[in-house]
């Protein structure tokens, strides 16, 4: 690599012979332009879900993680191929502190924006800390993985899942029959294009599924009159191009205690992301995990102060780069630009408002679902060892306060199930933990 701040991205010829394309490295700029559409069609089923389901603009959503892509792109000096997109992580607390119903606008959303600037702060005095410690020592990774291992991001992750499941179960059971079968329709096209179809399709499941859905509802619904139908006046009417819904962040020590937790899993997400990527390229891109913290929590708070939904690192895109090994930095500038393009169509919003609410119901329960057990292949891969008992209590006690929604308030600070089961498996872990030399961190021993 350069000594530069960005890399030189030398250009090569692309990849017929299978040959992998770095990240300091680039292809013709058709063949980046088209790439960078693919990765936005990667990202786009999950970024659009998160706001529908917490009741955010989508367009103010897609807006911003195509702004906090770019914010990224620039701490990290374009060395960490990444898209950030809307978090699933935020769902809980935000329903949480805005009593929201599931259905439309959210009408208390600032307080939930305002909660959701202060966690990125949070998070970008963490990845202040940890730019710190990696210039001093290079050991950055090595804290976090003392305090976070395996055990407790694997049980953290799969409490948001968990915790979550009341209401995707609530959505998916409707308010009649044909509203519950549509929702278990929508959960079976997931799961057929996600085992029955390969390739760029497969990898797209949540997005496919979706429209296939949609499509099935058009036909019963508008066709056949069977349940409410979708109203696509609301598309013809709306404008090609326009301002997204901006609202002002409302700042209230309630809602702040409860999303504020939410840091803690944005940092084992993006470490997660940083230390695959790695894998994948064969280059070591630790060195730039501080960095890659304080963009994602910049990032979040300029999302926050718009409207838009918290941001995080997204595996969907680590899925197109494995699949390709395209890693070159700047496909992800080009695809934050259209993202921020579509940010500005009103028409694109209002096809992404008409998405029924049954078929909405049925895709918070595959993600959702998906959710808890990406927590689970946490503890796979990393090959935990639950004979060990310390792992086993860790992980046990955690999953019950966040699937139980254990709360604990002092005063106005509170915290929900999510924070109290994060903040617990820390803790429990660290006074569980064995001295030095006394055992592995989390994982299984030799």
């Amino acid at each position: 690599m350069s000594n530069t701040y960005f890399p030189r991205w030398r250009q090569v010829q692309g990849t017929a012979d299978g040959a992998v394309v770095q990240p300091d490295e680039r292809m013709a700029w058709p063949q980046t332009t088209a790439m960078g559409a693919q990765h936005v069609v990667a990202m786009f089923g999950s970024t659009i879900l998160a706001p529908l389901i917490m009741g955010f603009d989508p367009n103010t959503a897609i807006l911003m993680s195509g702004v906090g892509t770019l914010i990224f792109f620039l701490f990290v000096g374009g060395r960490v191929p990444s898209y950030l997109g809307s978090s699933f992580a935020f769902i809980g607390g935000v329903i949480a502190v805005t009593g929201y119903g599931g259905s439309g606008p959210n009408l208390n959303i600032g307080v939930a924006l305002g909660a959701i600037i202060v966690c990125g702060f949070v998070y970008l005095l963490i990845g202040l800390a940890t730019w710190w410690m990696n210039a001093r020592s290079g050991g950055a990774a090595d804290w976090i993985d003392a305090w976070m291992p395996p055990v407790v991001t694997g049980a953290v992750v799969a409490v948001i899942g968990l915790n979550l499941a009341p209401i995707a179960a609530k959505g998916a059971m409707g308010g009649s029959l044909f509203d519950a079968s549509m929702a278990l329709m929508t959960i079976l096209c997931v799961g057929l294009v996600g085992v029955r179809t390969r390739g760029l399709i497969q990898r797209l499941l949540i997005l496919v599924g979706l429209v296939l859905a949609c499509v099935i509802y058009a036909v019963l619904a508008n066709g056949l009159g069977w349940g409410k139908p979708i109203d696509f006046s609301l598309i013809a009417d709306a404008a090609w191009v326009g301002l997204p819904t901006f609202i002002a962040p409302v700042f209230e020590a309630h809602a702040i205690s409860i999303i504020v937790p939410v840091a803690i899993i944005l940092v084992a997400e993006n470490l997660g992301h940083i230390k695959a990527v790695s894998a994948m390229t064969g280059q070591n891109l630790d060195i730039y995990l501080g960095r890659a913290f304080v963009g994602d929590g910049v990032a979040t708070m300029v999302a926050g102060a718009g409207g838009g939904t918290g941001v995080t690192t997204y595996a969907e895109n680590i899925g197109v780069m494995t699949v390709t090994r395209i890693y070159s930095t700047l496909i992800f500038v080009v695809a934050a630009i259209i993202a921020i393009l579509l940010g500005f169509s009103p028409k694109f919003g209002a096809v992404i408002q008409s998405i029924p609410a049954p078929v909405l119901g049925g895709m918070s329960v595959v993600v959702f679902g998906l959710i808890t057990i990406a927590g689970a292949r946490i503890w796979v891969v990393n090959q935990v060892d639950f004979s060990d008992n310390r792992n086993l209590i860790v992980a046990a006690v955690t999953l019950i306060l966040g699937a139980g929604n254990f709360s604990i308030a002092i005063g106005s600070f509170k915290l929900d199930g999510i924070g109290t089961a994060t903040f617990g498996a820390i803790i429990l872990y660290a006074i569980l933990r064995p001295r030095a030399g006394a055992g592995a961190q989390g994982k299984a021993q030799p």
